[in-house]
């Protein structure tokens, strides 16, 4: 590492171009290429994804993005012959704007039941949504049953050429804007579905200049210099970017849902600046015991810039730890963010130390470098709170740790009532068009028009056909259904599907019992005697198979992901009392934080408050990303905290004193490094992104966690209690296992011969920083 930097420091020019080529190329070449995201969440040998198959098989003209038109009349009804020639004329022009293959109206065959039209795509659900309506070309074709009960609100369907990936922003606003035209006093135009939801996606830039400002602020008040506080989020910004760019061309390879890029932005920022931020911490200490720029930088990077290596190895092993989970889905996200954590630990460690050359003495305050010209170098010791707060655990350590278990657990409890299920437009904020559509729906049409189930089944001879058009029947009766439709057949008459519209939303656990009940009882008798392979589909039953296979390979997954984290733990702190420790605060940590998350986006604590929407279960993807992040990012301030009291440890051999001066150390940076975390990752509840607000609260929930109660409390309190049990390894595993530091024994040398110093002498820095004993610092 001190190579590397040295060689960055001296050709810090090439460093700065080579980055910044890198930036613009990809970037450039991201450009040209465009996005190709694709959140698909099908899961292989599933009967949802079965389904799905059948569908596209035997019906590939459904494979366009349907969307919906609902209007709802406070007085009067919407068959008025205002009303009706205000839609007409509105449907007929939608129908002639770019991208719209056809138009459904109400307006034309009432009178039948709404299920009778085969799942006609009143799915609210961003990424599904495929297309369900038949016909072709621009025509408006019947459709029965869109007209409420009460006549007061009509549903028109908009079929468009293509997906909703990849569909032009611009052709669906100008649907949007077309239709909310026709709004008068009386008469309220929403819209719903995947399409539309594209138009909604906005905050996501202001998210991350809120994000980077807080956290260029909080370096500032730190450093008190401009400069340094600055190179942080260049590093980050620059590292960031690449990476950004990056993922965008990895879609074209590999499937990538269309918030990685987000995800990989909120992780990016907030390791990307904290590493940062402990390498110019590291560096400014050399300035200040009279080092030469050169040299206080690549002591920097020799020292802190391995633990920032080995934080980022931890990081992205917990990432492609998502890879054992053989999800395509999954992959996607996993290596999209573990390049950004690859590309901000490799600028944490080049193009840093090459910028900290360029700017010199002015990576100390005006007041730190006259200081430094006044009096000379001088040792820098823990002062003020983060001594008085050392001291202060190293006396009640049993009380303290007391206190940080119960705050642990009362957070944790709301996880055992975690829901994993359909988080759709129905969760959005009230004010969202697609929040309203859905709620018109579901108040004129019951709410499982939101979300249909298909049952989809090839077919082979007479005796399947005579039991198909006696099904929608038995569905009718089955408890849970409202209604259903009767089959419609492919042309070549070799697959079937039918539509069942539930009584229950689509995230109702009433809606999985029904498809449950459908899978284990009733399409079993309806298959009896015939060749029929039923398979139920739709959005619920797509969900609640991803949900299951998920659940039944998560604990494989935190298995590996935690026994490679303590085995990289075991080899740097050579310590059986470490690993296990680490294991136990991510746990808690990981618990705790998905504890905040179903309390407010499950039980919708503060939800509509927060502009987040209402409560409703949570993705089933949701806590194998969140397991995969937040342990990697909980071990970053193990890292930290525990090697500098492995150095005390190493040096001294008293326990006590590791553990008092590691924390008064550590504490001060690793608090600032949370405070900017926390703040970037709330930035990111603006995106207007559900899923991207979820990973933002849950990450800044386990980082105020991590820090400010296990890593400054609980962790100092258990490691007093134990005593020398902290750094105990059997002599038979230690000699077996091979040798890694942190930090090399070089860095930790007693004595330091600083340039400069007055008369030349050999200034024993770094020994007066062990003979001052923490608990005489006054406060």
């Amino acid at each position: 590492m001190a190579a590397l930097a040295r060689w960055c420091v001296r050709h810090r020019l090439v460093v700065v171009l080579l980055w910044i080529l890198a930036l613009g190329g990809t970037t450039a070449a991201a450009a040209v290429a465009g996005s190709a995201y694709s959140n698909d969440y099908k899961v292989p040998g599933t009967e949802s994804g079965r389904a799905t198959e059948l569908l596209r098989e035997g019906f590939p003209e459904l494979g366009g993005d349907s969307d919906t038109i609902v209007w709802h009349t406070t007085p009067g009804s919407v068959r008025a012959a205002d009303v009706e020639q205000t839609m007409t004329r509105t449907l007929d022009k939608i129908t002639e704007l770019p991208g719209v293959a056809s138009v459904v109206s109400p307006y034309q065959g009432q009178g039948q039941d709404p299920g009778q039209e085969p799942n006609q795509g009143l799915n609210q659900e961003q990424g599904k949504g495929r297309g369900q309506d038949q016909g072709s070309g621009r025509e408006k074709a019947q459709a029965p049953g869109r007209i409420s009960g009460d006549g007061r609100t009509a549903y028109a369907t908009v079929s468009f050429e293509e997906p909703s990936n990849d569909i032009d922003k611009a052709d669906v606003q100008a649907v949007v804007d077309t239709a909310k035209d026709a709004e008068a006093d009386g008469l309220q135009v929403e819209l719903g579905g995947s399409a539309v939801g594209l138009t909604e996606s906005e905050g996501g830039h202001i998210a991350e200049a809120v994000g980077v400002i807080v956290a260029a602020v909080v370096l500032f008040l730190a450093f008190g210099s401009l400069a340094a506080s600055l190179l942080p989020i260049a590093t980050a910004l620059v590292s960031v970017g690449t990476a950004y760019a990056g993922i965008v061309l990895l879609g074209h390879f590999m499937t990538v849902a269309d918030f990685a890029p987000m995800l990989g932005m909120l992780v990016g920022l907030g390791v990307g600046i904290d590493y940062a931020l402990f390498i110019v911490t590291r560096h400014r200490r050399g300035l200040k015991r009279g080092l030469p720029v050169e040299e206080a930088a690549r002591n920097a990077v020799a020292t802190t810039g391995r633990a920032v290596v080995f934080a980022g190895a931890t990081v992205c092993i917990a990432l492609l730890g998502m890879l054992i989970l053989r999800l395509s889905f999954l992959n996607g996200v996993a290596i999209a963010a573990s390049l950004t954590v690859l590309l901000t630990v490799a600028a944490s460690v080049t193009l840093l130390p090459s910028l900290l050359s360029f700017i010199g003495m002015r990576a100390l305050s005006r007041r730190e470098r006259r200081r430094l010209e006044e009096h000379g170098p001088e040792p820098e010791l823990p002062t003020g709170l983060a001594a008085r707060w050392s001291a202060f655990v190293e006396r009640h350590p049993k009380l303290l740790g007391v206190v940080a278990v119960a705050v642990m657990a009362v957070l944790a409890l709301p996880t055992l009532s975690l829901h994993l299920g359909t988080s759709d437009q129905g969760n959005n904020p009230e004010a969202a068009t697609t929040r309203q559509a859905y709620d018109l729906v579901a108040d004129g049409f019951g709410p499982g028009m939101n979300g249909p189930l298909t049952l989809v089944t090839p077919v082979d001879g007479a005796e399947d056909r005579l039991a198909l058009d006696n099904l929608d029947t038995t569905l009718r009766s089955t408890e849970g259904v409202r209604t259903a439709s009767p089959v419609s057949y492919n042309a070549d008459g070799d697959t079937a599907y039918l539509t069942v519209v539930p009584d229950s939303s689509p995230q109702s656990e009433k809606t999985s019992d029904l498809v449950d009940r459908l899978r284990d009882d009733v399409l079993p008798r309806a298959e009896a005697d015939t060749s029929l392979d039923l398979h139920v589909g739709g959005v619920t039953a797509g969900y609640d198979d991803f949900a299951d296979v998920i659940i039944g390979k998560l604990p494989l997954f935190v298995g590996v992901v935690i026994g490679l984290g303590c085995v990289l733990l075991l080899l740097a702190f050579r310590s059986l009392g470490v690993p296990l420790k680490a294991a136990a605060m991510n746990i808690a940590a990981v618990a705790a934080a998905f504890g905040v998350v179903v309390a407010i986006f499950q039980w919708g604590w503060g939800g509509e408050l927060l502009g987040l929407g209402r409560g409703g279960p949570i993705e089933p993807f949701l806590p194998v990303i969140m397991v995969s992040v937040l342990f990697g990012l909980s071990m970053d301030y193990q890292v930290f905290l525990v090697s500098r009291m492995y150095e005390e440890w190493l040096e001294t051999g008293d326990n006590r004193r590791a553990v008092r001066v590691g924390l008064a150390e550590t504490s001060r940076v690793i608090n600032s490094a949370a405070v900017i975390m926390i703040s970037v990752f709330l930035a990111f509840v603006l995106s207007g992104d559900r899923v991207i607000a979820m990973f933002g609260i849950a990450l800044a929930a386990a980082v105020a966690l991590d820090a400010f109660v296990l890593r400054t409390l609980l962790v100092p309190a258990l490691m007093h209690m134990l005593g020398g049990a902290n750094w105990w390894l059997p002599r038979w595993l230690d000699r077996r296992l091979p040798r890694i530091s942190i930090e090399p024994p070089e860095c930790r040398a007693p004595h330091a011969t600083i340039p400069g110093a007055r008369d030349g002498a050999l200034v024993d820095v770094l020994m007066k920083e062990r003979q001052q004993d923490v608990r005489d610092i006054p406060g």
